[in-house]
């Protein structure tokens, strides 16, 4: 994203993430996109939202440059919603949410959908952070270095 559209200019990476796909409709629409989505009636449908958030949600993503427009893969009039290898960059995060998700929100044995990988059948292992000699990274084996 250009730096001269950012809302946010704070030197924070993840401060400016936020401003990009901070609300839970801008999420949900990269989840159904994620899923195979690309119509606009079908992320309403999806979701239930209504229309003028979606529309203006969906602007915003593509101003973003996390979903850019195509002309309909049937060869009708409508147009489609596809996510741009910027979006696709948005998987790691979505997996980690999802897998917090899993973790902390949900009772033992209540049902929720899994995230498969399609070679193994099996589920997703659950990511960390690493570091370079493989180490699983903590919060108190890290730290931000702040602009001074």
């Amino acid at each position: 994203m250009p730096r001269s559209t950012l809302v946010n200019d704070e030197p924070c990476p993840v401060a400016r993430s936020l401003d990009v796909v901070g609300d839970r409709w801008s999420l949900l629409i990269v989840r159904d996109a994620f899923d195979g989505m690309r119509r606009f009636g079908d992320f309403q449908r999806s979701l239930g939202m209504a229309r003028n958030i979606l529309s203006d949600r969906l602007r915003k993503l593509v101003q973003a440059g996390i979903l850019e427009t195509t002309a309909a893969s049937d060869g009708s009039a409508y147009q489609e919603y596809v996510l741009t290898p910027q979006g696709e960059s948005l998987f790691p995060v979505m997996v980690a949410l999802r897998q917090w998700g899993e973790q902390h929100l949900f009772e033992p044995g209540e049902h929720h959908s899994v995230l498969i990988d399609k070679h193994t059948g099996q589920p997703v292992s659950t990511m960390a952070p690493t570091a370079k000699d493989g180490s699983v990274l903590t919060p108190a084996t890290t730290e931000v270095r702040k602009l001074t």
